[in-house]
């Protein structure tokens, strides 16, 4: 059992119907004793921690990023699917060949500054991702996330291009899937682009990240929840990078640097989803602020406190 699991399990309850929590992927030996009681190699037991991990009380969900890199195979999709509980949804980021628009050296060496023919590519999405998802994972599959790499400033590159791009591209996928784009151009964060995603009822994912703004200032934005759910993916503080906060919080074994701004934010989307009673997937990775589970937990017990705070006041 995890540690103090009858007082999780109370901060568990105490959240809206709907709101799941979760981090960005599970295969952190530094959770032992937290997360995990039995030791695993990540390298080899990756199915058998996301078993233990969905055991844990505050998680209703899991973000599967590693899908990012190449679609899941469907002996894959399948052990998974063994190890989780019914009803067990997870937030999957799509393929990054589908995402990137200009290939950067680090994504690709050798196609470093072509433009990739497969961005936003229905055909490829459909037999690559969505038909395994589908034929293998159904009962667990949440929104898949399209993390659109940023796009370099070009002609014809700009805010309206884009939200073209999505509506073409939305409009050939089935629909009643819960699909979810998180963006790293905030100049593309524009009124066009939440309508097209409204038109198909596809979320904005609500993302801290080095060059985004804050998850409140895009919540504020006029009409900014798009979708019959929400997603949240606190990744990184703003203005900071992703190997930086490796290098200061591994192992991700505790909180090293607390972000108030952060925590509240994601209360007020719980507020959000409980008043407009939509399902709200929020994940948070361990480098936002050191150990994404003891996050999680900050703020579950932010949200019991405010609950109990608001029954005093009524008494």
């Amino acid at each position: 059992m995890a540690r103090d699991a009858a007082r999780l399990a109370a901060l568990a309850a105490a959240l809206p119907p709907g709101v799941r929590f979760g981090t960005s992927t599970w295969t952190y030996p530094g959770w032992r004793g937290l997360v995990y009681q039995e030791a695993h190699d990540p390298k080899r037991a990756s199915a058998a921690m996301l078993g233990e991990y969905a055991r844990y009380p505050l998680f209703g969900t899991v973000g599967i990023d590693s899908t990012y890199y190449a679609p899941p195979s469907t002996e894959t999709l399948d052990e998974y699917a063994r190890r989780l509980p019914g009803g067990f949804e997870c937030v999957s980021k799509v393929w990054s060949e589908l995402t990137v628009h200009t290939f950067t050296k680090a994504q690709d060496a050798r196609r470093a500054g072509q433009q990739n023919p497969h961005f936003l590519d229905p055909k490829l999405f459909l037999e690559s991702v969505y038909a395994p998802y589908r034929d293998h994972f159904a009962g667990h599959t949440g929104p898949f996330v399209f993390e659109i790499q940023a796009v370099p400033a070009g002609e014809g590159r700009g805010p309206d291009w884009f939200a073209g791009e999505l509506d073409r591209f939305f409009d050939a996928l089935p629909k009643g899937v819960p699909y979810a784009v998180e963006l790293r151009n905030r100049e593309y964060l524009t009124p066009a682009y939440l309508a097209v995603l409204r038109q198909h009822d596809v979320g904005h994912v609500f993302n801290s990240w080095t060059r985004m703004p804050s998850i409140g200032e895009q919540l504020d934005l006029p009409d900014s929840v798009t979708a019959p759910f929400i997603v949240s993916r606190a990744l990184l503080r703003p203005g900071r990078g992703y190997q930086a906060a490796v290098d200061a919080f591994a192992p991700f074994d505790r909180i090293r640097e607390p972000d108030p701004e952060v925590r509240a934010d994601l209360v007020r989307l719980i507020e959000v989803a409980e008043r407009l009673r939509l399902p709200a997937y929020l994940i948070v990775n361990n480098r936002l602020e050191g150990c994404s589970p003891l996050t999680i937990e900050a703020v579950a017990e932010m949200w019991a406190g405010r609950l109990a705070s608001d029954m005093d006041g009524r008494s």
